[in-house]
């Protein structure tokens, strides 16, 4: 029973790290130790909901307190405080506003659709949100994951559905020789600009705005990276989109997808599975798909000698690889 209790109630600890970072106290706090009031005086808020809340921080390990001061943990500086190069607040920002949706999973169920609604945050801060919870992500994984995949002699990257281009931006790093092709749709350019001037990529990296269900996909590629691309889509579109891709490169190139994919028996591993609820109550078709199936997809496009590689990231993210 106490598993069980303990499954149901956590939310409320996740509820608590939402609030901690939408409200910025990581931020407020930074290198100092303050009292509460002075917290809720930055705030504008009453003392007692802001006590209660860095108590409940303090209980989870991401503050601590001395007497009536409170303090960052180190893991609360680094991945929580705005000002840190690692923070990741963008993402937990990214799920807080996913949690109306997913209060609504039966109703996603019973319907077979999903409940997403117009909004309420904000559009633009919804989409930030998510942009910037991407490159949270890309950031944990494609320093590292562009020196292990081998692009050597490659001289054209299109990344498909790219958001900011976090991976494009790795993946020349890696390899003076290659430029890349971000592609997405017209309101990511902003963000994506941002991110490649940051890196100083702007002269091997160009954004190309457009949507790669319903557009052609322009030029000609030796290389594909497809990262959490497929999810979003039903099997129709994404054999589409397949398709597309394919007919965009030239004899012999790769192609790449990342994803959170499902075993053969759909029903591990656990984060892919819990994804691809989270299409159901985000999407009209999309969900998490098995290495089979996704292999099958690529089969039915021509493409040869599909390996999975035994590359694993966060939440059991992986990669299949392919040849045009």
């Amino acid at each position: 029973m106490g598993k069980l209790l303990s499954l149901s109630g956590s939310y409320w600890q996740t509820c608590a790290l939402h609030a901690g970072v939408e409200l910025g106290l990581f931020s407020i706090i930074g290198g100092e130790a303050l009292p509460a009031n002075d917290i809720a005086k930055e705030l504008k808020a009453p003392a007692r909901g802001v006590e209660m809340l860095l108590n409940a921080l303090c209980a989870l390990g991401l503050l601590r307190k001395r007497k009536d001061l409170y303090a960052n943990t180190p893991e609360g500086k680094t991945l929580l405080a705005k000002e840190s190069a690692e923070y990741i607040g963008h993402i937990i920002t990214h799920h807080f506003h996913l949690v109306p949706a997913w209060s609504q999973l039966p109703q996603a169920v019973m319907t077979g659709k999903p409940v997403r609604k117009r909004s309420s945050f904000g559009e633009a801060e919804e989409r930030e949100g998510f942009l910037m919870g991407m490159y949270n992500l890309a950031m944990q994984i494609a320093p590292e994951l562009s020196k292990e995949i081998d692009l050597k002699g490659r001289r054209h990257l299109l990344d498909l559905g790219a958001g900011p281009g976090t991976y494009a931006i790795h993946f020349c790093l890696a390899n003076p020789d290659l430029r890349a092709t971000v592609y997405d749709l017209a309101t990511t350019r902003p963000f994506a600009t941002q991110v490649i001037e940051g890196f100083k990529m702007s002269h091997r990296i160009e954004f190309v705005a457009g949507d790669y269900v319903k557009d052609k996909i322009e030029g000609l590629y030796d290389v594909v990276w497809l990262s959490h691309i497929l999810h979003g889509e039903g099997p129709e579109n994404c054999q589409k989109i397949l398709g597309k891709v394919i007919s965009s490169m030239e004899d012999g190139g790769l192609v790449l997808i990342h994803d959170f994919i499902l075993d053969d028996s759909s029903d591990a591993p656990l984060f892919p599975a819990l994804f691809s609820v989270n299409m159901l109550i985000n999407t009209d078709k999309g969900r998490s798909y098995t290495q089979g199936q996704i292999k099958d997809m690529l089969k039915r496009t021509g493409v040869k000698d599909i390996q999975r590689l035994a590359f694993r990231g966060p939440h059991d993210s992986s990669i299949i690889l392919g040849v045009v």
